[in-house]
């Protein structure tokens, strides 16, 4: 992705070289902040998926 967003051309102007580094460890990290993101959604829904394990959880009133 950091390619697309700089180019195929080497840099060698060291700022773009910088730029480019610093793009793709940003790609890096939101792409395993997705991945992260999936996997919680995906326990969650598993969760809402067993009510008792949702409904224990839960706090009741006793009036």
């Amino acid at each position: 992705m950091a390619k697309a967003l700089v180019g195929y051309r080497v840099a060698s102007d060291p700022r773009l070289m910088l730029e480019t580094v610093e793009l793709r460890r940003r790609v890096r990290d939101l792409e395993y902040l997705v991945e992260r993101l999936q996997r919680d959604n995906d326990q969650l829904r598993e969760d809402l998926r067993q009510p008792a394990t949702v409904a224990a959880g839960m706090p009741t009133i006793a009036g």
